[in-house]
């Protein structure tokens, strides 16, 4: 995927979450005040350049039949943060979600992950197929020839957006204007 968009111009950077325990949320809530999270860590470092990106790919092995903990928790601490903060880094920006496993999980893995972007009003970016390779390996995903086409279309659909959202922006095409958020709880006293 990061090849194709190469191709087609785009610049790409990897932020590596690492393989150091990653806390969930604990709904603390200091992000509403201060825009990151109180956890600090990986996730505020990314917090940091997240605004500076114009798309987004988050990837993650099966872990289980689902997204693996450290990017599950990575992820609610992040958005979390941005939406209660109010820092709209993420807003109309497109993403996708790469998953992969050694056999199964991954269309489960594939649907938790896109949720997220679901919730940040966030355009989700398809291929052909769904997003997702199969391998214990590197070595053995390289032979998966159907995944790896897939994420080859996938990069090059993420390019077309890109490219297509810039142009309509260039041409004057504003952004959707944002409503506050409304929250309504389902019991009510």
């Amino acid at each position: 995927m990061e090849k194709a968009l190469n191709e087609n111009g785009i610049e790409t950077d990897i932020f590596w979450i690492g393989v150091k325990p990653i806390s969930g949320c604990i709904a603390c809530k200091n992000c509403v005040e201060k825009g990151n999270c109180a956890l600090g860590g990986s996730v505020n470092e990314f917090l940091e350049i997240a605004g500076e990106y114009d798309g987004f790919v988050f990837g993650t092995p099966v872990h289980w039949g689902g997204a693996s903990g450290g990017l599950t928790s990575f992820m609610d601490r992040a958005f979390y943060a941005d939406l209660c903060g109010g820092g709209n880094r993420f807003l109309m920006k497109p993403a996708a979600a790469v998953v992969s496993a050694r056999r199964a999980g991954t269309t489960a893995t594939w649907d938790q992950i896109n949720k997220y972007f679901a919730l940040m009003q966030m355009p989700i970016i398809s291929s052909r197929y769904w997003n997702i390779v199969h391998g214990a390996t590197p070595e053995q995903v390289k032979k998966d020839l159907e995944g790896m086409q897939t994420m080859r279309i996938l990069g090059n659909n993420m390019a077309f957006f890109l490219k297509c959202k810039e142009a309509g922006l260039k041409a004057g095409i504003a952004m959707p204007e944002q409503e506050r958020v409304t929250f309504t709880n389902f019991i009510r006293e």
